[in-house]
């Protein structure tokens, strides 16, 4: 969230907290007001968000969606909240942007679209994409004028990230006017409140634009700004609700942008008298407090005070959970080097210069392992196979051309600052901006990087999405699944389809892990259903599955599958296994004929078999990812611990049994990463 919150300004260390507090202040605030009367499925998706439980939420919006109890335009704007506010910002746009070019088809839709656009102009102006945001942000705005919807939340917020974007493309004059007509909604907004709120949103969103005007030089403006939420914060400490730690806070920040914009207006006594009473709150005491007044302290040359400050960065990071990716590098290591330099602590700044290359080595190595939950992709079904590939090849390429120029860069820092020790500072100066211009190339690659991460994330909600997550609900039957891949995207497979009164269903493991075996077992599943659909015997769908994964298969990939059919009426059970692990009737493994994996072979026909009755008895169908779990000795779960579990635990329905299993596979494996993919089907005739 830090690198985000620096608007494009990579002196300004600390505006992420204030992002944080707008976040959390409109969304626990205005937004639970407005998106709990949105009607009973918002709301229960509200409250699950509320809890933090974002996978539940996720599936939540998927059934709900898939069940039309809520629209395909508000699905898309409650799926970019879960990644919202899980940090995962990528995901959260690509999301908000579905909403935001949706077809609005009701008036719920008209408050998620606003709700969307506010989100996704805010990212979209953090990330320096200003016309971007303005794109989205200015129908917004146009919308709420002629509906009459929305709040003056919703109005400030639009507008002031308008009046930024508008700032930073240079127009001054149009900037103003967003800014002053945001002001509008703000005063609004606390006049018809009676509890401290309202005051509190103002005093943030205008310093959101005191910090416009200074992250774009234009310090006399920034004045005005700071002098107003100043007035704000004073207003807001006659409140009864008021919390002291709060005003407090933002009246250091206050102060230290007043130092920042008269320091850039050459008015150093005023700076000085400024950064005075800064001194005097106690935020100035606190590790972020000490950080954020370097800004000040670098720009007055103070660099012996910016150099003691930066002693409490470690502190700073581990209090805001952070760790020193390549971004957090060049917003702190680097404003730390040059606060070292300029206060000639040479033996400070040799050593941080091995300590740089090492974290460096660091980040880029987390860089490549971290947030491995976001690796999907949104990709066309029928081309996933070239784009994958293209993507990897790109995503090595930058990995490698980042590592090594980040490598050669800083051993090129390191000779050139030992070597020139004793010249003049200005040399290592200009030493230093050579490495920080290099840094701005690495960044990009990395970005690239990101992006193509972040739509391998999307995959993953893809496949996921591929498999039923809502089970039917009638009369005799108890039937649950789950599917639980050991990489970002899996081979597993699991399905049903109710024709009449017979239940089909199917439980596959594709050879491989990853992208490839994903790829395998969606054209396996779609094959599933649609031969299903036709009314075929489990034998004759097993044979024509064969007789099509078979083609064009160059890599020799295959499938096992247990395939079924029960007669809801009389309990009779249809069923051919091809290759797959042995299903469990009522504790005891079912003998039958195996036949072979599909894709292997071509011409086979394989061999159903049946059971007449299996009303009463529970039928467990699983793939090798359950008796082959290993623990941190590589010891199997195995087949006997199955079956004993199978025969003396009693759970009440399908599903308590299937996640009983899977804590019991959990605690087995104590730790240790999963080797491969885990799939579970129960079901139950009565």
């Amino acid at each position: 969230m830090y690198r985000y919150g620096l608007f494009m300004n990579n002196n300004i260390v600390n505006f992420a907290p204030l992002l944080v507090a707008l976040a959390l202040l409109f969304s626990c605030g205005e937004n639970q007001r407005a998106e709990v009367s949105a009607g009973h499925a918002d709301s229960i998706i509200f409250q699950v968000g509320m809890k933090k439980d974002y996978i539940r939420m996720v599936q939540l919006i998927d059934s709900f969606a898939q069940a039309g109890e809520i629209s395909t335009l508000n699905a898309d704007r409650w799926r970019g909240t879960a990644y919202y506010r899980q940090g995962q910002y990528r995901s959260a746009e690509f999301y908000y942007k579905k909403a935001v070019t949706g077809n609005i088809v009701n008036e719920s839709d008209n408050q998620s679209y606003i709700k969307a656009s506010r989100r996704l102009s805010e990212l979209l102006l953090i990330k320096g994409d200003y016309e971007g945001s303005l794109k989205v942000a200015m129908p917004a705005v146009k919308m709420l004028d002629k509906k009459g919807i929305g709040s003056d939340i919703d109005y400030a917020i639009l507008l002031n990230n308008i009046g930024c974007c508008q700032l930073n493309l240079g127009r001054e004059e149009e900037a103003n006017a967003s800014f002053l007509t945001a002001r509008g909604h703000y005063a609004n907004r606390w006049e018809n409140d009676s509890t401290g709120r309202g005051l509190q949103e103002a005093v943030i969103g205008t310093v959101y634009t005191s910090q416009a005007y200074i992250n774009t030089r234009r310090f006399d403006k920034s004045l005005y700004w700071i002098d107003r939420t100043e007035m704000l914060l004073d207003k807001y400490r006659l409140k009864s609700d008021a919390r002291r730690e709060y005003f407090d806070e933002y009246q250091g920040r206050i102060e230290i942008m007043r130092a920042v914009a008269r320091q850039g207006l050459g008015q150093t006594d005023e700076a000085a008298k400024a950064y005075k009473a800064f001194l005097q709150t106690d935020y100035s005491v606190t590790s972020n407090g000490r950080i954020e007044s370097n800004e000040y302290l670098l720009a007055a040359h103070r660099y012996a005070e910016a150099a003691d400050n930066y002693r409490y960065l470690d502190q700073m990071l581990k209090e805001h959970g952070m760790v020193l990716s390549l971004d957090n590098i060049q917003l702190y290591l680097l404003p730390k080097m040059r606060a070292n330099i300029g206060a000639n602590r040479r033996d400070s700044v040799l050593a941080l210069a091995p300590y740089l290359c090492n974290k460096v080595d660091s980040a880029i190595n987390f860089s490549k392992e971290d947030d491995a939950a976001e690796l999907a992709t949104i990709y066309d079904i029928q081309q996933k196979d070239a784009q994958i590939a293209h993507q990897q090849a790109d995503l090595d390429r930058q990995r490698l051309v980042g590592t090594l120029t980040a490598l050669v860069l800083l051993v090129i820092f390191f000779v050139i600052y030992t070597f020139h020790r004793r010249q003049h500072m200005r040399h290592l100066s200009d030493a230093h901006e050579k490495l920080k211009r290099a840094y701005d190339q690495l960044e990009e690659t990395t970005a690239a990087k990101e992006r193509i991460e972040s739509e391998l994330r999307i995959a993953r909600d893809i496949q996921m999405s591929m498999v039923p997550s809502v089970f039917p609900n009638r009369f005799g039957l108890d039937i649950y699944a789950a599917m639980t891949p050991a990489k970002e995207v899996g081979g597993d497979l699991y399905g049903y389809l109710m024709l009449g009164d017979n239940l089909y269903f199917c439980v596959g493991d594709v050879s491989g892990k990853g992208v490839p075996a994903s790829l395998f077992m969606a054209q396996a599943i779609r094959l599933f259903r649609t031969l299903a659909g036709q009314g075929m015997e489990p034998a004759e769908i097993a044979t024509r599955m064969n007789a099509a994964l078979v083609e064009d298969n160059e890599q020799g990939m295959f499938v096992t599958m247990f395939i079924g059919m029960v007669n809801m009426t009389t309990g009779h059970l249809d069923f051919c296994n091809a290759g797959h692990n042995p299903p469990v009737l009522n504790g005891e493994f079912l003998k039958m004929e195996t036949n072979v994996p599909f894709g292997l072979w071509p011409g086979l026909k394989f061999v159903g078999e049946s059971i007449d009755n299996i009303k009463g008895q529970q039928l467990f169908v699983y793939t090798d990812g359950l008796s082959e779990a290993e623990n941190r000795q590589q010891k199997q779960f195995g087949d006997n611990r199955l079956l004993e579990i199978l025969r003396t635990h009693k759970s009440s329905s399908a599903r308590q049994l299937i996640d009983y299993i899977k804590g019991e596979v959990e605690k087995h494996r104590n730790g240790a990463l999963p080797n491969d993919d885990l799939t579970m089907l129960a079901l139950k005739v009565d």
